[in-house]
């Protein structure tokens, strides 16, 4: 028998659970690495993690980040080609006005076939 002076001990509050993983937690961490080495895919998964993310109510850093540099690397991918282009349309019109044969232009040799 308890003495019923004498106070009960609290009951043992269960244990604190564990930080959870959050909606679009690891497929934000996914589209960053992946923004990295493929920029398209990158930036459509941190935007596709971002928006799992927001719609739960949480915020997702790597998915921001991965987005930020999914943009910045096809931004980076559309200029190269722009250049890449251009330099094989001026270099072709070259050739057009010179013929065939390897030609020497302001100190550059041009080879047209």
């Amino acid at each position: 028998m308890t003495d019923p002076n004498v106070p009960a001990a609290p009951a043992p509050q269960p244990a604190a659970a564990a930080p959870g993983s959050y909606p679009g937690k690891g497929l934000g961490i996914a589209g960053l690495i992946l923004s990295i080495f493929v920029a398209i895919v990158g930036l459509i998964l941190s935007i596709v993690a971002l928006r799992q993310s927001k719609k739960a109510g949480y915020g997702n850093v790597p998915a921001v980040v991965g987005i930020i540099i999914g943009i910045l690397g096809s931004i980076g991918w559309i200029i190269f080609w722009i250049v890449i282009i251009g330099t094989a349309v001026a270099l072709a019109s070259q050739c057009a006005e010179l013929g065939p044969g390897v030609h020497e232009v302001g100190g550059v040799t041009i080879t047209c076939s």
